[in-house]
């Protein structure tokens, strides 16, 4: 009744036979599952990503899926391949890779970062300093900022302005020292918008303890404040524009320097050492007031400044001047009346009617660069009179980063 074994795998086949006689046959290793790797698996938008894979079909081309964008690679004869791709400009969140070659696919998940908002140039070292002001003040965290993409560094001074019925502004002194600056800060003793003739703020008053309660709650507060603050006080005084110049508001000869003592006197009484008190005439011109009667002494003035522009041909009384010709009599005139001062542009920017601005720039920093006590200029960032701005053109701005530059090589 037994076949032998040889009947029944030919009667059976090979593999019912083995079975029969309890044999398992050996069974394929299943195919390895597709599957891909990413490296790194998070950053912003714009990041490089290594995608790496294995288990897909052999040496084909094939697709990694990245949004709505596509990248190809080709796999090794053993189903393997690694490529490089780039995160598309997506919302921060996941971001799901796909690489497949015909049926096979693998996905994996990259985590798309918030992108950093880009960082403001550098406060420069550079002994020569670059500062500016613009409308919005210190607070005005965007102006500020595109000053210093403008000129490829940050400003190391930040100029702004405020008058006798303004509490002392510890919100911009925060601001400014925030970013690294030092405030230069103009203090007007009279009331905006009151007009040239403001009696109630003659010189004299000033003087006579007026405004010593005023004063006094100033000095209080930036002594406690402590940090380096340069107090720019009543700017410009050679001129007949501001209520504080002699000869206009009741004011007369000898007034500005009584004035000017008594205003250091009380912030001092207050202990502000952190104090720098910037004497800042208008570059003189015919008819200006003679800068040696307004000059209040060594020991009242840390530095001393002048404010100059080039008109250009904007205004019907002015035409194009260089940077030399606009700065060197005054220069001249303060080494004169205060020798050893560090002296400081306090004010300065071109127009573009009537010359090239970009060449004055150039000039500019090149001319005052040169001057060893020269400590640095303040740009006066502002489209008024004129279009002071930086970039009242390209060429402008291009100029006076390159110009910035060059002084820091």
């Amino acid at each position: 009744m037994f076949r032998t074994l040889k009947t029944v795998i030919l009667a059976l086949g090979v593999g019912a036979a083995l079975a029969v006689a309890g044999i398992q046959p050996a069974q394929a290793a299943p195919a390895a599952a597709a599957q891909i790797t990413l490296n790194p698996a998070q950053g912003p938008a714009g990041t490089s990503v290594t995608v790496s894979g294995s288990g897909f079909k052999a040496s084909t081309t094939g697709t990694v899926i990245a949004g709505s964008t596509t990248f190809s690679f080709q796999t090794t004869a053993s189903g393997a391949f690694s490529t490089g791709i780039t995160i598309p400009a997506i919302a921060p969140g996941n971001l799901t890779i796909t690489a497949k070659t015909s049926s096979i696919k693998a996905s994996a998940t990259f985590a798309v970062a918030a992108t950093p908002a880009p960082q403001p140039p550098v406060v420069s070292t550079d002994p020569f300093r670059f500062g500016v002001a613009t409308p919005g003040g210190p607070l005005a965290a965007a102006e500020l900022d595109e000053v210093s993409q403008l000129a490829g560094e940050s400003p190391s001074m930040v100029l702004f302005y405020k008058d006798f019925l303004q509490a002392p502004p510890i919100a911009e002194l925060n601001a400014v020292r925030a970013r690294g600056a030092v405030p230069l800060l103009t203090w007007e003793p009279w009331a905006w918008g009151g007009g040239l003739e403001q009696p109630a703020y003659s010189l004299d008053r000033i003087t006579a303890g007026d405004f010593d309660a005023r004063i006094l709650e100033w000095g209080q507060a930036l002594t406690a404040w402590g940090q380096p603050v340069m107090l720019r006080f009543a700017h410009e005084m050679n001129g007949n524009w501001y209520p504080w110049a002699e000869g206009v508001n009741g004011n007369q000869a000898g007034d500005y320097v009584q004035a000017w003592r008594h205003v250091h006197d009380v912030v001092a009484s207050t202990g502000a050492s952190n104090v720098q008190w910037v004497w800042s005439p208008n570059v003189p011109y015919w008819g200006s007031t003679d800068l040696a009667g307004l000059y209040p002494g060594a020991g009242y003035v840390d530095i001393v400044a002048l404010d100059g522009y080039n008109w250009g041909t904007s205004a019907a009384w002015s035409s194009w001047v260089s940077p030399q010709d606009l700065f060197a009599p005054g220069i001249a005139q303060l080494r004169g009346i205060a020798p050893g001062k560090p002296i400081l542009i306090a004010e300065t920017a071109s127009s573009e009617a009537g010359g090239s601005k970009a060449t004055w720039n150039t000039d500019l920093v090149s001319y005052l660069a040169a001057q060893p006590d020269v400590m640095g200029f303040v740009w006066f960032h502002f489209q008024k009179e004129t279009d002071w701005r930086i970039n009242s053109s390209a060429s402008s701005a291009s100029a006076l980063s390159s110009a910035l530059l060059a002084r820091r090589s």
